[in-house]
């Protein structure tokens, strides 16, 4: 008679537990690899030339002040100044096709939050937290790039040095993760 082997003993167990830790750990960087790179644009929008020109955040962002996303500029909003300059470039040049063919610019998203965290951008806004706070310094950027620190520590962090005497509310769950 055999000595009945302990399951995790045996190899084909271990193979397989092996396999599962390998790929969600490989799942984990690679979630956090992908939403850390700099997203292709479809027109190489230099932030840091318009800001220094004095345009505001909310003047292309123009959702942020009313409601949860901040929204991505239409072609109209691009066009109504651009069709005014003659300076030409090769951005430039998309941005007219965009206009001329009647299409929207698809931009990509860089700060995107998962699905079950539900940031208010108004809420924000309204208390004097500036874009910067969050978005990193967006004047000295050619390209929006995601900030590496955007995570729930981080907002909690946050939220206790900004309000410590409402800490309490401003910690609850249910807040973010509705």
């Amino acid at each position: 008679m055999t000595n009945p082997q302990a399951l995790w003993q045996n190899p084909g167990v271990k193979i397989g537990l092996a396999l599962i830790l390998f790929i969600f750990i490989g799942a984990s960087i690679g979630g956090i690899y992908l939403t850390q790179i700099i997203p292709e644009q479809p027109i190489q929008f230099p932030h840091s030339l318009h800001i220094g020109l004095g345009a505001q955040c909310t003047f292309c962002h123009s959702s942020a002040p009313y409601g949860p996303s901040a929204g991505l500029p239409s072609t109209d909003k691009c066009w109504g100044c651009h069709q005014q300059i003659t300076k030409k470039s090769e951005q430039l040049d998309k941005l007219t096709q965009y206009a001329l063919n009647n299409e929207s610019i698809p931009w990509v998203p860089v700060a995107i939050q998962p699905d079950h965290v539900h940031f208010n951008h108004q809420a924000h806004l309204s208390i004097g937290i500036t874009c910067e706070t969050c978005h990193g310094q967006v004047s000295e950027m050619i390209v929006a790039e995601p900030q590496k620190r955007m995570n729930m520590g981080w907002c909690l962090g946050c939220h206790k040095k900004l309000s410590p005497g409402q800490f309490e509310r401003l910690s609850d769950c249910t807040l973010c993760h509705y």
